[in-house]
């Protein structure tokens, strides 16, 4: 959920190839929805598909490890030296 400031709208100065104005004008009459909304939702989907694509790629790098942890091409690490690790390596 949002704060209210979070949703105050920000004007915001964008240049686009005339083609993709005149699909967008095209699309704001048919449907009877303005610029705005059309960018809004374009963005908030492109986001969401990029937040998608690296989940899936960062849950790909985790199976591929745990398939190497189980055929015994890489050490089996437990969390405890994960945690350790990451603050030798954040120190330093």
């Amino acid at each position: 959920m949002y704060t209210l400031s979070q949703l105050e709208k920000q004007q915001v100065g964008l240049r686009l190839p005339k083609y993709l104005v005149d699909d967008m004008d095209n699309f704001t009459q048919e449907f009877s929805i303005n610029r705005t909304d059309i960018i809004i939702e374009a963005i908030k989907s492109y986001i969401q598909e990029q937040k998608e694509n690296l989940l899936y790629s960062q849950f790909d790098e985790s199976c591929k490890e745990a398939k190497a942890i189980i055929s015994g091409q890489l050490e089996e690490t437990s969390l405890r030296e994960l945690i350790n690790e990451y603050k030798v390596n954040s120190n330093s």
